[in-house]
């Protein structure tokens, strides 16, 4: 069975979507690269992806620590590279409970760092990964 459908709706756009859920996701061309940037463009799910894996993982792993991620979030930044065109990094920032023990910082950085899609990005794309961790 497919992972996912999808089909060009013109414009530079695309819609896809998840088979097992029916959710849809739609794509645009970004304002420098001919599109009007008024969706995610496909690099931008890649970065999107690089950080929701490693937040999953951290969640996966945390559950299993009995570590509370409540309220964890971040942000990532994608930064493109020409000739040709791709992305040369990806930074991802994650804001944590100033709370966690030095051990639980440590299980979680590991974690994000082993997540499926960091593993499977080629590794000349840089990933810069910050944990702040505050109140």
């Amino acid at each position: 069975m497919s992972t996912a459908t999808a089909r060009y709706a013109g414009n530079l756009r695309t819609e896809a979507t998840h088979v097992a859920s029916g959710t849809t996701i739609l794509t645009d061309a970004p304002v420098d690269n001919h599109g009007r940037g008024e969706a995610f463009s496909p690099t931008d799910l890649v970065a999107a992806s690089l950080g929701s894996c490693m937040m999953t993982i951290m969640g996966i792993v945390a559950a299993r620590h009995s570590i509370d991620l409540t309220g964890v979030s971040w942000d990532v930044t994608k930064h493109m590279l020409a000739e040709p065109r791709r992305i040369g990094q990806i930074d991802v920032t994650f804001r944590l409970p100033a709370s966690l023990t030095e051990k639980d910082q440590t299980i979680l950085e590991n974690a994000a760092r082993t997540c499926p899609v960091a593993l499977s990005l080629n590794p000349e794309i840089r990933q810069e990964v910050r944990f702040l961790y505050s109140a």
